[in-house]
């Protein structure tokens, strides 16, 4: 579900596409996949806040080169609640995700998502999550 935008349908279908592959292929363990997401600038930066109150500084570059052992572990992700800002070839994103482990489990994050435009494709150039109780 797209809440706000401010920017085309097209533009808005080819971002959402790439967060959700993005987070598929994590799950699925599909480095390859996942890497295809990403494209890493000298400024990116992944960053996370846990339940416990930790933030997490993961390099960027964790992005593309993640072993699938390093990877998620099944299960599947639920995307909603989107706010889309595209500005030129760059686009700022927020969205709630319900993600659901291979047993059930479910855990829950609002993100933050920048991406730009390379070559005609969206890419992540970085993101910031925030898990949620």
């Amino acid at each position: 579900m797209l809440v706000a935008c401010r920017t085309s349908n097209v533009e808005n279908a080819a971002i959402i596409k790439v967060l959700e592959t993005e987070s598929a292929t994590w799950r699925s363990r599909d480095s390859a996949g996942h890497a295809n997401c990403w494209f890493i600038q000298p400024y990116s930066s992944v960053l996370v806040s846990t339940t416990d109150g930790k933030t997490l500084d993961i390099p960027a570059t964790a992005m593309i080169t993640a072993s699938p052992e390093r990877m998620g572990n099944g299960g599947s992700a639920v995307n909603s609640q989107y706010k889309i800002s595209v500005q030129g070839k760059s686009a700022w994103v927020s969205h709630h995700e319900e993600s659901t482990d291979m047993e059930g489990k479910k855990s829950y994050s609002y993100e933050i998502r920048m991406l730009e435009k390379i070559s005609g494709q969206w890419k992540l150039v970085g993101q910031s999550i925030h898990m949620l109780k």
